[in-house]
């Protein structure tokens, strides 16, 4: 079969679904270590080179794929920003209709499980926006938005429904994002079932926030 007959019958599909495949899990793998490297140095810490370094490429081969550090840059904070919140408002446990103390349980768990598991550097990317460009700066201060409404939104409804106790919200809030920024520096040394306790125990002291108590 030439190549034109294989091309119109389809039998070469499988072969281009392949690559786009191999292409999206490089690209992944870009981004991924590119936010590792700019949460743990910051922006101006880091360039092409040391992006290609660690992933042990050449700096040509990232322009293949990214025209410039800020693209580089942008495409990380975006990729892991939306995936991260993303993940969170699909989370099951999470979605209205449920008992308000464990839509925000699953809420914290999640966000510290994902923090402690895949990105322990990266999160900081999300952190300090002021070391960032202004288009960064922007951007990085809406996806914290975004991702401080689905943990208000909750508490405000278990204060509202009387399910919650609070001092404030903003300092609620407050909190409990800064001790789940923390949480990879607190726990991500440990393994195994040592892990899954950390992580309980310290999703169960953040309920306390709010006057939730695990025998609650």
């Amino acid at each position: 079969m030439s190549t034109e007959e294989a091309v119109t019958s389809g039998t070469t599909r499988p072969s281009s679904s392949r690559v786009e495949r191999k292409r999206g899990r490089r690209i992944q793998a870009i981004l991924t270590t590119a936010a590792e490297l700019f949460g743990e140095r910051g922006y101006d810490a880091v360039s092409l080179e040391d992006v290609a370094d660690r992933l042990d490429v050449t700096k040509g081969s990232l322009y293949y794929y990214f025209a410039s550090k800020d693209e580089l840059v942008t495409a990380a904070i975006e990729t892991l920003g939306n995936d991260w919140t993303a993940r969170l408002e699909r989370l099951p446990e999470a979605q209205p209709g449920r008992a308000l103390p464990a839509r925000l349980h699953a809420l914290i768990r999640e966000h510290i499980t994902i923090a402690v598991r895949e990105y322990p550097a990266a999160l900081r990317l999300f952190l300090v926006p002021r070391e960032w460009p202004a288009e960064q700066q922007a951007r990085i201060k809406e996806l914290r938005r975004r991702h401080d409404r689905l943990f208000r939104q909750v508490i405000e409804e278990g204060v509202a429904a009387g399910e919650f106790t609070v001092t404030g919200i903003d300092p609620v809030l407050q909190c409990m994002h800064a001790s789940m920024s923390q949480a990879p520096i607190w726990c991500g040394h440990l393994h195994g079932e040592e892990l899954d306790e950390a992580i309980a125990q310290l999703t169960d002291t953040l309920m306390m926030l709010v006057g939730v108590r695990s025998a609650d």
